[in-house]
């Protein structure tokens, strides 16, 4: 069937579901395009004339990639530009309309596969717009689709977008890593893919295909209006950008995503994906612990603050704060006596009803690492400083850092700031040869005390590196010359003698702090559910 004698058939039969829709808002100008190789528009000299359809004929990959690129086959050493928005490497593919991947035609890397149509200048604020472009250097190859319109002849709506491809540098032959980028995001479908407007009908499919029927990637809305949201959306937290390695061939699973660990409840349900033979899975990344009052279901039983005693005999524990009883209806400043529970509470909270794993601090509810600074080397997570790695286990040929797991260096480049290891570990420069004792660290050679600046959870104090429930003194006075510990509450507010001085440092985990400050390491994790999770599907025979 021609393009013309499907729109005749669409006209025809067009649904009433496609009548209905109604579309959602569009995005323009959500990431720049990389710009500065050249050309009428700087996006390179390589241009596809104006086509429907279309496609270049093989373009020479060596230039840019000595050996070739390996993805799912190969290594290829030329490609083909589509106008309908993907790359191929055994063959030219017009198809406007997407099949749902997998599918046995060639493998295809697909930024925006929908019907592109370029063949018309009308309407357009300049004759670069509405074109296809590419540029090759050496370990580069950059395909920008700019501005373009929709089959029939449309430029109403707009998508742009770009397929970045890097060469990774010092891994295996014809490995390299891919960036998607997504300036503007408005149409889905031609008219000859059941669309009318630019919507309904079969929208537009993103991602990666391996042409054999069993391995593919799709991202998150392909094949629904949701594909717009690639704009706004991302697998690396940048709106509007996707990024993916492809390792011996194949592409490699989208590590460090939020998610929820099945089955688990509290902070034991955070987690992050990570990859076990080449499927994303869901790791926690901590484990059961001391109950502590921050409205967090910290030891993991279903029930946060449930633990007796969490602030001591005098403070009672309220939706994640220690407060003081009221003494003959009397609270400090800034505290109202809540005649219900006959505590003393924040003025500002007093009504505020928060969310698991928040507080009330000022009448506005944090999260449960507000205001929490850790040992160095450790997260806040839902609450508690904890070695992101200690339960993240990895497969082999994967360490774990920061709580992902990587593949070891140089194939995994190393944060700045740190050398790669003989081991594939990687180490701060200088650092190797140096052994430092317990609690302290080596950054530049030097060892440095991991409490520096630090500041606990409320009720814990750091010792040798760790925030941790301090060790009582013997019953009686305190150490002679020595003030007494008072613990500060969460809320930055000694709730036993009313607000802090302005500018005073911070009493409390009788450690060496830093200025409590609004540090939230971790926080992300504690909105995991909120957090997009890559849409991979691997079929297996």
């Amino acid at each position: 069937m021609t393009h013309g004698q499907a729109v005749s058939v669409r006209v025809i039969a067009l649904t009433a579901l496609a009548l209905a829709w109604v579309a959602p808002a569009s995005v323009a100008h959500a990431v720049p395009l990389y710009r500065g190789f050249g050309g009428p528009a700087g996006f390179g000299s390589g241009i596809l004339n104006r086509n429907d359809d279309g496609s270049t004929a093989a373009i020479d990959l060596t230039g840019a990639f000595s050996g070739g690129l390996r993805f799912y086959g190969g290594p290829y050493t030329e490609f083909y530009v589509n106008n309908n928005g993907n790359i191929t490497f055994n063959g030219s593919v017009g198809t406007y309309t997407p099949r749902p991947f997998p599918i046995a035609a060639q493998p295809m890397i697909a930024p925006y596969w929908g019907d592109v149509d370029t063949s018309s200048s009308v309407g357009l604020a300049s004759p670069t717009e509405n074109l296809v472009y590419y540029h090759l250097e050496p370990g580069r190859l950059v395909v920008t689709w700019y501005n373009v319109g929709y089959f029939a002849s449309h430029n109403d709506l707009r998508m742009s977008f770009q397929l970045i491809v890097t060469n990774a540098t010092d891994c295996g032959s014809g490995d390299f890593d891919v960036e998607f980028r997504y300036d503007r995001c408005e149409w889905v479908t031609g008219d000859a893919s059941g669309g009318m407007d630019g919507h309904g009908g079969t929208p537009a499919q993103a991602g990666f295909d391996a042409g054999n029927l069993h391995d593919f990637t799709a991202l998150p809305g392909s094949f629904s209006e949701d594909i717009l949201n690639v704009c706004t959306t991302s697998n690396v937290g940048m709106p509007g950008i996707w990024e993916f390695s492809v390792r011996a061939g194949g592409v490699v699973c989208r590590e460090d995503m939020p998610c929820t660990v099945p089955g688990q409840v509290g902070a034991c349900s955070l987690g992050r994906t990570q990859c076990v033979m080449n499927v994303a899975t869901c790791q926690a990344v901590t484990t059961p612990s001391a109950e502590l009052c921050d409205n967090v279901d910290n030891d993991c039983n279903g029930m946060a603050d449930d633990a007796p005693n969490l602030c001591g005999s005098s403070l009672s524990c309220v939706l994640g704060q220690c407060v003081d009883s009221c003494f003959e209806g009397a609270c400090p400043d800034g505290f109202t006596c809540d005649a219900t529970l006959r505590v003393c509470v924040e003025t500002a909270c007093n009504g505020v009803t928060c969310a698991a794993n928040q507080r009330c601090q000022g009448g506005v509810c944090v999260d449960a690492c507000n205001g929490i600074v850790c040992p160095h080397g450790q997260q806040c997570i839902s609450g508690v400083c904890v070695d992101p790695c200690a339960a993240i286990t990895c497969e082999a040929g994967r360490v774990c850092h920061g709580g992902i797991c990587t593949l070891r260096c140089p194939c995994s480049p190393c944060p700045v700031g740190e050398t790669c290891l003989a081991d594939g570990t990687c180490q701060a420069r200088g650092c190797d040869i140096v052994t430092c004792p317990a609690g302290q660290y080596c950054q530049d050679s030097t060892c440095h005390d991991a409490c520096d600046g630090v500041v606990c959870p409320h009720g814990q104090a750091c010792e040798l590196g760790q925030c941790r429930i301090p060790t009582p003194h013997d019953a009686g006075m305190p150490d002679a010359g020595m003030d007494a510990t008072v613990y500060v509450n969460d809320a930055g507010v000694d709730a036993a003698h009313g607000p802090p001085d302005p500018g005073a440092e911070p009493r409390g985990c009788g450690c060496r702090v830093g200025t409590r400050s609004d540090a939230s390491f971790g926080g992300a994790l504690a909105l995991a559910g909120l957090a997009l999770v890559l849409a991979r599907r691997r079929a297996r025979r």
